[in-house]
């Protein structure tokens, strides 16, 4: 038996040690030892494989229950079991349409829990001081970014939070850095997350939930510059903010220092202008004042005021003679109606009032005027005593007779 399983090993292991097998990855086991072990299968037929620890960071993408796969690797026969399985050192998605699926399914579930809703993002800092980068130390997306930096904001200090960018378990890598970037003490000001451009394949790490959360969860604002322009990513849209390039999430991270500079110099020289130009004006208003007259002959003031409470005092005058005079006349005029309407002035002119005496010998002045004056003769009676007011003094007479008219 033994030597039967060791020719079929020979053989088996000679004729496919480089072969492509292409299926639909099954039963993924991810074993605590780094190992991952899986089973592709078609419509027919099933076929074990495994892809040993130090095989896993070469993966193109990290496999999963249903994906449609193409493997490369050699046959080994497992001689104690007499069995054969794939061990695979490459692994890539066949086509985009797996891969997109599982895209947009995320991409519902973390919206609807409000991961990528604009609320939640937070601004840039204006000047940072320290700026965590995560991405792969060694690829050409660090080097740009670190440029643009050196370029336009010197003083900022960058911190490289190394990560594998891409293959299977760059997702868990990602993640963990993301949490080491947001631990760092003294804090950094913001977080960039960058990786230079691929296809969905290479930039699928970013994709991955546990990547998409960690950036969501950071505490602190995160930039994310991943691939080229065309290329979104979840993480793109849970990021604070996203940058097209990793070029361009250092141009929206730091300032200009050469346009800030020229920005400073420009308000410099209008400060400097406005000195100027109030230091004019407060020079012509001191000229003046004391070009002023106040200032020649302070005795000025006091003899305007004098001049102007004397001109006041003699309007004051002619205005109180001018009432008083319209007063005196308005009197003289109500006093001549008065004279002109009062009985003591007929009586001037030669008429009289009578009235008939009151039988009271003890009646006063007013009580003996009290009564009506005689109108006709018939009013009164022989015998009767008659009082008559002239124009000076009044008359006590007697009736001895009275005629009919």
């Amino acid at each position: 038996m033994s030597e039967v399983t060791g020719r079929v090993k020979e053989s088996l292991e000679t004729r496919f040690s480089d072969v492509w097998i292409a299926g639909e990855v099954t039963n993924l086991v991810r074993a605590s030892s780094g190992h991952i072990y899986l089973s592709l299968k078609d419509d027919s037929a099933l076929l074990r494989g495994v892809v040993w620890r130090g095989a896993v960071p070469l993966l193109a993408i990290e496999p999963a229950d249903g994906m449609e796969v193409v493997c490369h690797g050699r046959l080994e026969v497992y001689a104690p079991r007499g069995t054969y399985q794939l061990t695979i050192d490459r692994l890539h998605s066949v086509g985009t349409g797996a891969l997109e699926a599982r895209l947009r399914q995320l991409h519902q579930q973390l919206d609807r829990e409000g991961l990528f809703a604009p609320a939640r993002k937070r601004r840039l800092p204006v000047y940072p001081r320290r700026i965590a980068v995560v991405t792969s130390p060694t690829g050409a997306a660090i080097a740009d970014f670190l440029q643009t930096i050196q370029a336009r904001w010197r003083s900022c200090e960058v911190i490289v939070v190394p990560s594998r960018v891409q293959g299977a378990g760059a997702s868990a890598e990602l993640a963990a850095a993301m949490e080491r970037a947001g631990r760092i003490m003294p804090p950094v000001d913001a977080i960039a997350l960058i990786r230079g451009g691929g296809s969905l394949e290479d930039l699928w790490a970013f994709n991955e939930e546990a990547v998409v959360r960690a950036v969501a969860a950071a505490p602190i604002p995160v930039v994310s510059g991943v691939g080229h322009e065309i290329d979104i990513s979840l993480c793109d849209l849970a990021a604070d903010q996203r940058a097209l390039t990793p070029t361009d999430a250092a141009v929206r991270l730091v300032p200009d220092s050469v346009q800030l500079a020229a920005a400073v110099a420009a308000l410099g020289s209008r400060l400097r202008m406005g000195l100027v130009r109030r230091t004019i004006q407060a020079r012509q208003g001191l000229q003046r004042c004391a070009a002023a007259r106040i200032l020649a002959d302070p005795m000025c003031l006091l003899r305007d005021r004098q001049n102007l409470l004397t001109t006041l005092a003699a309007r004051l005058t002619r205005t109180t003679t001018l009432l008083l005079d319209r007063s005196q006349e308005r009197l003289r005029a109500a006093v001549g109606r008065l004279e002109a309407g009062s009985p003591l002035h007929l009586l001037a002119r030669g008429y009289s009032v009578t009235w008939l005496a009151p039988a009271t010998p003890e009646a006063s002045e007013e009580e003996l005027t009290a009564g009506p004056s005689l109108r006709s003769a018939a009013e009164a009676s022989p015998g009767a005593t008659l009082i008559t007011q002239l124009a000076t003094g009044r008359i006590w007479s007697r009736i001895e007779r009275i005629s009919s008219p």
